[in-house]
């Protein structure tokens, strides 16, 4: 590990504004206190087993890893072994309490419950945040976490990595050139999931492991008994922890969609179909409905979700062998346009139109998006923290993304078309779906 750095001012970073050209909302970039871009920040991990470690290597080519943490000692042993100098911990709250003025930023890679009253700690004491995707479990969390980012100006990235490559940038400058015209319709899919959901009933008690703190492993979740069905990897389909498979790839698969076709709230949402939805867990199947109004001079458009092996329909002219989104076809994006079809993969890579045919002599359209710097999520992000530019998902533009992307499960969860009142955050035709746009945390947690 590099040699740790004395903390020696505190860092106060911007997520008020969108960076140009790495978000549609047309902001200008605040203004930030910094270090020398070459002095390294001290960073400490908050969830460090799975996607967390990859999270906490990824934040070491850049900075200082000066503590880690996680509630289960057998899930982050990978990573305490790979750093063995750098303190571990269980409890976040207890390192941030012992080593909160060694710390200028956090990755939070935990169960999706827990995202947002981390992330919530971490930015109301000054520390800037990269947050795993989805950024929250629910839409009320991702309201108050891009409100907090701008009140504590700290620099924020949600860790749909995808956000900050090539692909998803040509993807969005080849719409804009209008080589497929006006777009109407719009498709994302996924094969997820890829972990048990349609469960309708708790699982049984089982031992808790001896390195599992299975208390603040469900933090602000109602209690119920440990069970293997729930962790290290199967909570996202239980909705007192995860948001299902649209909530696992939504993040990726719909942002170039999202992105290039400037979306912001839908008007509405609706389930086409599902298959095992239930109150306990997600469905193991399901099609939606998202519809967008006029945005400037682009017009309504509709954008469909399918999940569980759902694929789109296949679209006419386009030879049967040739593959939509992804290398196998069970992943990506694609836009319906009036002059033609434009498909992506999971990350807003592989871009190309479709027929094959009309890539034969196609030339890509002069970049006219800023870059990221070796299309590196985290470097991104850490420059921001020392005074660059926002970082290209941070909460400005992640926080409304996320709120999008969960409404889908509202018309999931009760069955419902969902109309949305995005400025009050309200559904103004089933008052029963308001109940989950809100969490109610355990008592002796809070946001």
């Amino acid at each position: 590990m590099t040699k740790r750095i004395s903390r020696r001012m505190f860092l106060a970073g911007s997520a008020a504004a969108v960076a140009a050209g790495c978000a549609s909302t047309g902001k200008a970039p605040g203004k930030l206190s910094s270090r020398s871009p070459n002095e390294k920040l001290n960073v400490a991990g908050i969830g460090v087993g799975g996607k967390g470690a990859s999270d906490v290597d990824g934040a070491s080519k850049h900075a200082n890893i000066v503590a880690l943490c996680d509630v289960d000692l057998e899930q982050g042993r990978a990573s305490f072994e790979r750093m063995p100098d750098v303190p571990r911990f269980q409890d976040y709250r207890k390192m941030l309490d012992k080593m909160g003025k060694d710390i200028d930023a956090c990755t939070v890679s935990t169960p999706d419950h827990m995202h947002a009253m981390i992330a919530m700690h971490c930015i109301k004491m000054g520390k800037h945040v990269y947050v795993q995707k989805p950024l929250t479990k629910d839409i009320h969390e991702a309201r108050m976490l891009t409100e907090a980012a701008r009140q504590y100006k700290v620099a924020t990235q949600m860790g749909n990595q995808g956000h900050c490559e090539d692909g998803v940038r040509q993807f969005c400058e080849i719409l804009w050139s209008g080589e497929i015209g006006q777009v109407h319709e719009a498709h994302t899919w996924t094969n997820r999931p890829i972990w048990p959901q349609g469960i309708p009933d708790p699982l049984p008690a089982e031992p808790v492991p001896a390195t599992l703190d299975w208390d603040l492993w469900l933090g602000g979740a109602p209690e119920r008994p440990y069970n293997k069905g729930y962790c290290p990897f199967k909570w996202r389909g239980w909705w007192d922890f995860g948001c299902g498979a649209l909530g696992d790839m939504a993040c990726h698969i719909m942002d170039p969609v999202y992105w290039s076709l400037k979306l912001d709230a839908p008007l509405s949402v609706e389930v086409i179909s599902q298959e095992g939805c239930n109150a306990q867990t997600a469905p193991n199947k399901s099609v939606l409905k998202y519809e967008f109004g006029q945005r400037g001079d682009l017009p309504p458009v509709t954008v469909y979700w399918h999940d569980g092996g759902n694929l789109p329909p296949y679209p006419e002219g386009v030879p049967a062998e040739e593959k939509l989104g992804n290398g196998e076809g069970d992943n990506g994006s694609l836009l319906i346009g009036d002059k033609g079809l434009l498909t992506c993969g999971t990350y807003g890579n592989d871009v190309r139109l479709l027929p094959a045919a009309r890539m034969a002599d196609y030339k890509f359209p002069e970049p006219s998006i800023p870059r990221i710097k070796d299309e590196d999520s985290y470097l991104n992000w850490l420059e921001a923290a020392k005074g660059g530019a926002p970082a290209a998902s941070n909460f400005d533009y992640s926080g409304p993304f996320t709120e999008m992307v969960l409404l889908g499960n509202l018309a999931l969860r009760t069955g419902k078309k969902i109309e949305w009142d995005a400025a009050n955050m309200k559904v103004t035709n089933v008052p029963e779906a308001n109940e989950l746009v809100r969490t109610n945390y355990r008592k002796g947690w809070s946001l």
